[in-house]
This record gives structure tokens, sequence and C-alpha cells, in this order.
């Protein structure tokens, strides 16, 4: 008792009770439901999941009960927590016992949680009543139309039946009108306008399996199709039996179904039958199927048909009964792997689910990514629940969306971590990344991941399962992707264009942002306003921007005044850049600012022209900050003719740039005395001895912070004759990408006479950019005469 299983039998277990749920909260007999209710509540408490116990409590069921798969999903998890404590051995017992209590028959446990109607019934003969206080007998009573219910084979009516109608073979459905889903074959993703299930898809060996149930159709026995989980065992028994044997009876016991009964049912009659046994193993206990039955059984010639996972074939080949019993088979192993051929038959079938599966799935084949897709898809969605994982939601959430982007296959992790932040995700601080990416990345099932995560020579990549995508984009109901993820998506296509389709992208992106405008959305006017500039497409960025920027977003109406300065519309650039500015943007009111000053120079030239001195002194400071030295003193010179004291401090400053100090000196003078603290300033100043080259290389020597100061302090030190240190400092000035770095290096090398050397630093200082490195290596350029010589 108590003994440990692996996460696949776990996981089957949990199945198997969710499956009783089902059927128990939505049973026609309210003692059925209730006490189905009831047990399952006191076996939470004892796990001490008391929470889950009282959420199971709320759930009220009854006639036509159906739960949703959200909440089958939910009580899937909270099962497999409770038998996975290990301070709980006995969980996994206690919760079989429950299984075998309250199991419906299988006909009547769909695995999507929906009752179906067995048929119209008839008067059926009284029976004893039960023993047990489990279950009700409906078989004294007459229906009147449709009707849900389980039937069981049980020795204690090993006595014929009294009555004039016997349960048995007529009761029974067709095995050409079996319902796969009922019977064993899982769910997959629900399609509108298409079946439930896909069709079935001939395997290669399909044949086999045929044959074999032909044989046995005429000399009775077991078939048995064996494969791993997942391999599409009973989809393929199920449909071999269809074509094989489409007109024979199938009775389909429940699990652990005491089938003693079955050659005293059958003996006598006239119809074929076939046992249908998915998962042998789960028949194999006390009353169910072993040699002497069989033998009974092939004697009347009915076939019996199952399905066996291997380990549970390797487990009991070769032991008492059981291994005899296997013995006896004719085996079809059933590759989980799809071969080529296989792939091919699934990819010329008018349903997408399959030639998306045959497209997508990789050596777990196709009949496990059909199965464990929605099962992973529900596990995912439930993860941000209680705070669970909402981490790891987040960057399936982020591969999802970049795919539907556009960017197919692996994607960088730290992508993944910087998008996942902007879905606003509540109790993301409550998990780490380390164990976001252990729970996305974990195998499920035994089979499948939500995300492969691996490594790489330029960092670890994560890649989403392909069946994610697909149901997010035929999912009406699934979330757009966000502009902002766009913008990621663009930005990483165009760093990354022999990995990703960029015209791919950006069309995506266009039609996402242009849909999302059309509804009125002023953000996305803009993202599309950026996309179109980034294409070259002007005229139409310029319509998006003034589109968003007409309706409140002062980024596009940045955008849309530097594309009509671009254009020399400056005056009308001016009112949607001050807009932008009084928002916060800088290089909107830098370039405002700079429009402004040439405006402010123009009028200041007419106001000087007309002669004005304050226009005079003014427009001297706006020529001397540009530079223009000469034209500057022309103006300072006019207001100080026309007796403008104020233009004394400038004109001091002027002095002082061209190192005439006595000449300053008396203009600062003046200006000081007139009130000018600035000019005081300028006077202790200028009166300072000159400082000492030791200073300047000590003040330039601390550059954490200042990038350029790393060439400065190689000038000083050139200066020096430190040229070995000056030489590692430029280096460093070039490495940190300052251009001007390499330049010094490159006339370093030349006042050593090492030409060579000296132009491969002007060749990288040019590179950069820098004009008088351009200027040199032109000169440098060879001419036809010299070529010549």
């Amino acid at each position: 008792m108590g003994e440990r299983v692996d996460d696949g039998e776990l996981e089957r277990l949990a199945d198997e009770a969710v499956d009783v749920l089902v059927w128990g909260l939505g049973s026609p007999s309210w003692t059925d439901w209730v006490a189905v209710r009831a047990e399952f509540v006191v076996w939470f408490a004892r796990r001490g999941l008391d929470a889950y116990g009282q959420d199971l409590a709320t759930f009220n069921g009854g006639r036509g009960t159906s739960p949703s798969m959200a909440q089958m999903a939910l009580w899937r998890r909270q099962l497999l927590e409770g038998i996975r404590r290990s301070s709980n051995p006995m969980a996994t017992d206690e919760l079989r016992a429950l299984i075998e209590r309250f199991g419906p028959n299988a006909l009547l446990a769909p695995k999507d949680g929906a009752l179906l109607d067995t048929g119209r019934a008839t008067s059926l003969p009284p029976l004893p009543e039960p023993t047990g206080g489990d279950h009700l007998d409906f078989r004294s009573g007459t229906f009147n139309g449709q009707f849900v219910g389980v039937q069981h084979v049980s020795n204690t009516y090993a006595a014929p039946l009294p009555g004039d109608a016997e349960p048995g073979p007529l009761d029974w459905p067709l095995a050409k009108d079996i319902e796969p889903r009922t019977h064993g074959v899982r769910p997959t993703r629900r399609v509108k306008g298409l079946p439930a299930l896909p069709p079935h898809v001939r395997r290669d060996q399909d044949g086999t399996v045929n044959s074999a149930l032909e044989q046995a159709s005429s000399e009775g026995g077991l078939v048995v199709v064996l494969g791993p989980a997942y391999a599409g065992k009973s989809r393929t028994a199920l449909a071999a039996m269809a074509q094989a044997l489409p007109d024979h009876r199938v009775f389909a016991p429940a699990q652990h179904e005491d089938l003693r009964r079955l050659p005293a049912l059958l003996r006598g009659r006239t119809e074929r039958c076939v046992v249908w046994l998915d998962d042998l193993d789960d028949h194999l206990g006390p009353g169910g199927l072993e040699p002497r039955l069989l033998a009974q059984l092939t004697g009347l010639e009915a076939v019996v048909l199952a399905t066996m996972r291997e380990e549970a074939y390797e487990k009991y080949v070769g032991t008492s009964a059981k291994g005899r019993l296997l013995s006896l088979a004719q085996l079809v192993e059933l590759p989980r792997v799809w071969g080529r051929a296989e792939r091919r038959r699934a990819e010329e079938t008018d349903d997408p689910r399959l030639t998306e599966a045959a497209r997508e799935s990789g050596p777990e084949g196709v009949a496990t990514y059909l199965a464990i897709g929605p099962r992973l898809w529900t596990d995912w969605q439930l993860a941000p629940n209680r705070q669970r994982h909402p981490r790891a939601y987040a960057l399936v959430r982020a591969a999802i969306d970049l795919a539907r982007c556009g960017l197919k296959g692996p994607l960088p992790q730290d992508l993944l971590v910087k998008v996942h932040e902007g879905y606003g995700i509540v109790g993301l601080e409550r998990e780490s990344l380390e164990d976001a990416w252990e729970w996305a990345g974990r195998k499920r099932y035994g089979v499948l991941r939500t995300l492969r995560c691996d490594g790489g020579e330029n960092g670890p990549f994560a890649d989403v399962l392909p069946y994610f995508v697909h149901t997010a984009e035929q999912d009406e109901t699934f979330p757009p992707v966000a502009e902002w993820v766009w913008g990621h998506a663009l930005e990483v296509a165009r760093a990354h264009p022999a990995a990703y389709d960029v015209e791919n992208v950006a069309a995506g992106a266009r039609a996402s942002y242009l849909r999302e405008a059309e509804a009125g959305n002023a953000s996305a006017m803009h993202a599309l306003g950026l996309l179109e500039e980034s294409l070259g497409e002007r005229e139409k960025a310029e319509f998006c921007f003034r589109q968003a920027a007409e309706a409140g977003q002062p980024g596009s109406a940045g955008r849309l005044g530097r594309l009509l300065v671009e254009r020399g519309e400056s005056r009308e650039a001016e009112p949607f850049l001050e807009l932008a500015a009084e928002a916060g943007d800088g290089d909107a009111a830098t370039l405002l600012a700079k429009l402004l000053l040439e405006r402010a120079e123009g009028w200041l030239r007419t106001g000087a022209e007309v002669g004005n001195p304050e226009a005079a002194h003014r427009l001297g400071d706006v020529l001397l900050g540009k530079g223009d030295v000469d034209e500057a003193d022309e103006y300072y010179d006019y207001a100080a003719s026309v007796g403008y004291t104020e233009v004394a401090l400038s004109t001091g400053m002027w002095h002082l740039l061209h190192n005439r100090r006595e000449r300053a000196e008396v203009w600062l003078e003046r200006a000081a005395k007139d009130g000018s603290e600035q000019a005081g300033y300028l006077q202790r100043q200028s009166r300072r001895r000159p400082e000492p080259l030791a200073n300047t290389v000590k003040y330039f020597s601390f550059t954490d912070g200042y990038p350029l100061d790393i060439a400065h302090h190689g000038v000083v030190l050139e200066k020096q004759g430190h040229l070995d240190e000056a030489r590692e400092q430029y280096e460093k000035a070039h490495e940190s990408g300052d251009s001007y770095g390499a330049y010094r290096l490159a006339t370093l090398l030349e006042k050593q006479d090492k030409p060579d050397e000296a132009t491969t630093w002007y060749r990288k200082a040019a590179d950069m950019g820098h004009p008088a490195a351009l200027k040199a290596l032109a000169e440098r350029a060879p001419t036809p005469d010299t070529v010549k010589e």
C-alpha cells in the first residue's frame, strides 16, 4: 500500500479521478452526485487541502450539469497536488478506491466532460437490490425517451434473470457507430465548423490491425494494440474495428468491471460481439480478463480488442496469469513517431488541425501533439490562478505573441524577459525567473514542453510549442498582440535579418496598427507612423503623425514637427514641436529652440540694421556663441560706439578670448562697477596664474562618467612626453566609442614615422565619422601621378 508511482501514472490517475467527478457531479441521481462530492471533499481534507475541498463543495451538480474545461483542469491540478505530497503516501490508494467505487462505464464518461445518451431504454426486469449504498437501482423502472445510465456487469447476477427482457448484446452499440471520444480517444482543439475530432489518418500499422481483427472474427481471440502513451492506440484500434467488424456489437466495461458474467450473456446469441478494453491493464484484476475467461470468449467467437501501454506490457509480460494472457494475444505495435508517408496523409486531409500537427509535431508524433496540446494549453491558462506561476505564464504569453508577430523559431530568452514584464500580470515578484523557466520548460505528461529552452552561442533561447501559437491565432477571444509587442518584434527582426523575415513582421505590424487606428486608437496610429517612417514612406508617416497629433498624441506632434522641418516648413512645425516640448520631449524642445534661435538671429539683424544698439549687442552674443567671432566684434563695436553701456561684459569676454587681458580688464571693470557679478568673477579668473600642466593631467585622469576625457587625458600625457601612456588612453577612448581617440593615435603614430599604422588608425576614426580623419585619408589617397611613379 502507498507504493510510489511515476509522474505519468500520477497524471493518468488524476485524469481518471476527474472523469469520475465529471460523471458523478452530473449524475441524474441526487444521491450519487452528493456522495461523489462528499467523498472527494473528505479526500482533500485528509491531504490538508481544505481550501480545495471547500471549492469543490460549492459546485452544485445534478442532471445536466457539465463542468467547464477550466474547472476540470483545476480539479486535475488540485488532485495532482494532493497525491504528490510526500507526507501522504496513502493518497494514491485512497484515490484509486474512490475511482473504483464511483467510476462510471467508460461509454458514459467522455473525456470532454459531456455525458452522452446511450439510446432508448426498454422495460427491464427487476434485479436484487445492490448491497452497497453507492448506487441506485434503475432497472425496475420504465423510461420514456433518452436516458443516461451506467451498466455494470457483476457476478452477483450470475443466475438467469427473470422477466422477458435481459440486458445484453442487443443493447450494445454497433462498432461502426462507436463515438471515439467516449471510448478512450482524447479530445483535441475544437475548430468552429469542424467535427469534434479530426478524421482518422491511416497509420502504417492499420492493415496489420485489420488483418488481426478479421482473423479474430472467425476464430475469436485477443488483439492488443501496443505502444507508448499518446501514440494514438485507441483511435487506431477503434478505426480498425469500425472497418473490419462494422456490424459487431461492442461491450465497453468500466475500469475494473467484473467480466465473468460475459460468457453467460453471449451464450446462445447470434449477434457477433467485440469486447473493448481500453488500457488492458485496468481490466486484469479480480474479475477481469484472464486466460480461462478469454478461452470462454474465444469459444463463443467473441473478439477482445484492447490497447496497452508499453510500460504496462513490460511489467506484466512473462509473469503469472497476466503474462500468460498477454502471450495469447496478437500484438500490433504502434510507434509514437509518425513516418513520412503518415505525415503526408495527414497533410492531405482538409482538417487544419491535422495539417498543422503533421507540419509542427516533432518526434513526439501527430497523435501526441493533438492530444496533449489542449491539456498544456489549459494548464498554462490556469497558471496565474492563486498566484501559481504568474511569471511563467507571462513568459509563455510573450513567446506566443512574438511568434504571432512573425518571429518564428527560437527566441532569445532575454527578449522574452523584457517583453513579459509589460503585460501587467499580478504577482510576478512572487515567482523567480529560475522557477518560471523551470515550470515553462518542464516536460509534461512525459512527452511535451510548453517552452523548449536551450543554450546558444549568443545566449539562451526558448521556443514555444507551435500548438499554442495556432490556438491563439484561431481563438477569437484571445487578446490581439499589443502594439508595444509589435515594436519589440520589429526591433529584433531588423537587428537579425538573417534569422527573421523583416518584411513579414512589418506587414503584420502594419495590419495590426491600421486595424487599431481605424478603431480610434491614437497610440496605434502613432506606431503606424513610426513604422511607415522606418520604411521610408514619409508621406504616409506624416499623415499618421498628423492624425495622432490632432488626437492628442504629443509624441506624434514631435515626429510631425521634425518631418516638417526637414521638408523646409519650419513655421508650420513650430506649434507641433511646442506641444511635444511641453509634454517633456527633449528632442522636440531642442529642435524648437534652434528654430527660434534662427528666427531670433534674423530679427536681431533687422533691428541692428536700423541702428538699435540692444539688437546689435544681442546679435553679437548669438554670433559669438556660434563661433562667428569677427562678426560678433562688429556688432559689439557698433553698440559701444553709440554709448550702449550694457555691451561692456560681452566686449570684455571677447577680448579675453583673444588673450588681450589689459583691454578685457578695462571693459570688465566697467561692467563690474555697473553691477555685473559675472564681470567680477571673470576679472578674478583672468588675474590667476596659468595652471601647471601637472594639474591638467590630474584633472583629466578622473574619467569615470566622462568618456570624452579619456582622449583628453591622452592629449596632456602626450604633451608631457609620456607617449606609451598616451597611446593606451587613445586606444581606450576608441574602444569606448570616441572617434577622437582613434584620430589622436593616428596623428601620434604619424609623428613617430609609422605611416602604415597611422593610416590604419585614420581609417578607424574615419569609419566612425571623424571629419579630420576623413580629410587626412583624402589627402593620403594616391593620385594618378603617384600611382604611375
